[in-house]
Order: C-alpha cells, then structure tokens, then sequence
C-alpha cells in the first residue's frame, strides 16, 4: 500500500508517528523491516529500463530499500526539508555532504569549533585532496565577514558547538555564504530537528549523527544529510549510492522507530539539562557552566531567537584553584577524579543517550587537536561535557554533587 495522504499542517510530533508508512499487503502496524540485499525484477526488459533510469524502482540496497525510505522520509517531515538521504555513520554524512560537491581548488569556510573527527577529515583528506579551508571564530560575526568577503563553494559549521557550545548566528552567516556563492550546511546534532530548524533560519543543508539523539538509547550507528532535492537527490545520492556509504535496513529500522519517541526523549532531557545548569553555574567547584538557553551564556540572546530547545548537553569547567594551570595535569587529575566519582554519568564519548554520560573531550574527541588549537576555542583539561538522560534530575543532581566534592 503506499504511504496514506497526511494534512499539509501536521506537528513535528503526529509526523513523527504517520510519515514514512509503506504498508505492505500484510498491513502491519510496525513499520517493515526488509533485511534484503536485492530485489527481484518481472523481466528483462524491467531490469534494463530500472538501470537506464527509465523507471524508478527498488534494485539494490545499496542503491535503496523500503525500511530506509521509510526513515528518510519519516526524518524529513520533522526537518522540514524536501529531501533525505540516510548514511552509515554521522561521519560519513559529515564526509559526504562537503566531499560530493568540492573538488581540487574549491574554498571551503569552517567554524574553527568543531567535532575532532571533522577535523582531522578536514586535514588528512580535503586539505591533501587541494581543497583551500579557511576557518571562523563561531561566533564572531566580523570574522564571517571578513572571511566570506571572497567566493567560496560550501561552508560548514557546527551550532551549538561541540563541546563548548557557542552559538552561530546562522541567518548572518546564511546570507553571507549566500553572497559568497557558496553552499551552507550546519551539523545540527547537539540542538536537534526540534530545538532548532536550521533550514528555516537560511542554511541549505543540515547534517546529522542519528547515532545520537534520533537512536537516543545506544543501539546503532546511522547518519542523515537533507536539504534541497538538486542537493540531496544529486551529488549527495550519487557519492552514497557509488561509495557504498549506505545505511543498513535493520540501522534504519530502530532508527524510524526512535523517532516515534524523539521529542518525549529530547524535552525531558532538555528541561533536566537546564535545571542542572542552573544549579552547576552557582556551584563553588564548577568556574563556568555552558548551556545555550542559560542567560550567562555568551551567546544567549542569539540562541534564544534561534533554539526552540536548548538542548541536552551542558559542559562545565571544573574550578581547581588560583595558580593552577588548567592545561596542565592537575587539572587533568582534578576533571578525572570527578569524573571517576560520578555513579549515574556512564564515561564515554558519545551523547544523547537515555543514559547519563560524561566526556573529557581534551583527551578523547579532541584529543587530536594541539592544546594550542583546544585552547583556541576554549577547551581545558578542567572541561567536562555533560550528556543529561533519562534519570530523574534529582538523582542526577545528588551524584554531580557528590562527585563534585572530589574536585
């Protein structure tokens, strides 16, 4: 059966449960999962004309699949975007959203805050590959100026930032990158498609580790670019398709599931992340807390026109005393006995998960980086980021208190 006609004016949560349904004959509630490699053709003759492009059907999973359209459309209703395509990884979205559209010489503009692998995809691939990258201060507007004065072919950044969470001003930067004749494409991760709607705010491009907040309870791997049909059915489809940086049905199917849940998730860890930054940001053992609906943040006033939602992450520097270098390794000492301590925070990398996390992101995501370059954008061996779950907040509240007395 194909997918039933919805209403033009639905709400991000009701899309979330009703697009995306391909029912078959069975007519399932769940959605189907197709775990399928290739697909059968009625002749010839249906084979010749699906390979000359003349007929749009199903020939290969590498090329498409039910349950993965089923996930790509689901996540573009709750985007707002015309087109979705679904990867293997965030990185590999991250990767394919810039790499599908710059060639040798091509000028790509970055935000110098960004997620460590990003980087190192930035240098150890682009930058031998030719291409020019010129980096901004996020969130320093004469610099976007001063940078997208000259044509560039795609910008890209993160907002908030990771792990330090400044904020873009994303509508000045989409019209400069506009004037600049170049394509603009925000991670989005760390707001979510309901904190923030980049597309909305002028960007052409949104990227996403659906590892994250979309799976949101640690099961599998996925990413997703949407924007533009020319972009995201074009360049983008043709480097996936190609590549073979494609997502796996079953990835796709947990994933189309956990949207049904993604906003109950997101709000609850939200209210809870803001609530805790409140309380860190007057704790004696913590010198700053970010988060970007905290009226200290630098940033606020910017995110408070752009973020429906704050997000569910918030990163402190943990206070160690006049005189003590917080590059050094007392400082170091000092964030891991804090982080030992905590009994609820499980230590990982990740975010966004139903369960409480806690990162060190000088030693582990951005642990490729020079200090020079960490401290460029405020990252210390005091800093910690905060994934805020599912827990209750005042259960949370006591085992940051607790492990705080360790610093």
């Amino acid at each position: 059966m194909n997918a039933q006609e919805l209403p033009r004016d639905l709400r991000p949560d009701t899309l979330a449960l009703h697009t995306g349904i391909h029912r078959s004959e069975a007519n399932e509630m769940s959605e189907g999962l197709y775990l399928t490699q290739g697909y059968a053709y009625d002749s010839a003759e249906q084979a010749r004309d699906a390979f000359a492009g003349d007929i749009d059907i199903y020939m290969y999973s590498r090329y498409g699949n039910p349950t993965v359209t089923a996930f790509q459309e689901r996540l573009a209703a709750i985007e707002g975007a015309e087109s979705c395509f679904a990867t293997s990884t965030g990185m590999s979205a991250v990767f394919v959203s810039l790499a599908s559209i710059l060639g040798q010489g091509d000028r790509l503009v970055a935000s110098r805050a960004l997620f460590g692998s990003t980087l190192q995809v930035f240098a150890n691939f682009f930058e031998k590959w030719g291409i020019v990258i010129d980096y901004v201060d996020a969130h320093d507007n004469e610099d976007w100026e001063r940078v997208l004065a000259t044509p560039a072919k795609a910008v890209y950044i993160e907002s908030p930032t990771n792990p330090m969470q400044d904020v873009v001003d994303i509508p000045f930067v989409a019209a400069l990158t506009k004037q600049a004749g170049a394509l603009f494409i925000v991670d989005n991760v760390f707001a979510t498609a309901l904190g923030q709607k980049p597309l909305e705010l002028g960007a052409d491009a949104v990227v996403y580790s659906a590892t994250k907040h979309i799976d949101g309870q640690g099961r599998v791997l996925g990413g997703a670019i949407l924007g533009s049909a020319d972009y995201v059915d074009g360049p983008v489809k043709t480097m996936v398709r190609q590549m073979g940086a494609t997502i796996s049905p079953f990835n796709a199917w947990v994933l189309v599931k956990a949207l049904e849940t993604l906003s109950v998730r997101v709000e609850r860890q939200a209210a809870s992340a803001i609530e805790l930054a409140r309380w860190l940001e007057a704790h004696p053992k913590v010198s700053v807390a970010r988060y970007p609906l905290l009226p200290s943040h630098p940033q606020y006033e910017r995110a408070a026109k752009q973020m429906t939602i704050g997000g569910t992450l918030v990163t402190l520097d943990l206070a160690v005393g006049d005189g003590v270098d917080v590059a050094g390794p007392e400082s170091q000492a000092a964030a891991f006995r804090f982080m030992n301590a905590l009994r609820l925070f499980t230590i990982s990398n990740n975010l966004g998960d139903a369960k409480s996390i806690s990162t060190h992101p000088a030693t582990t995501t951005h642990n490729k980086m020079t200090p020079e370059a960490r401290a460029s954008v405020g990252i210390s061996e005091t800093t910690v980021r905060l994934s805020i779950g599912l827990e209750d907040v005042e259960d949370l509240r006591a085992d940051l208190d607790q492990a705080l007395a360790q610093v």
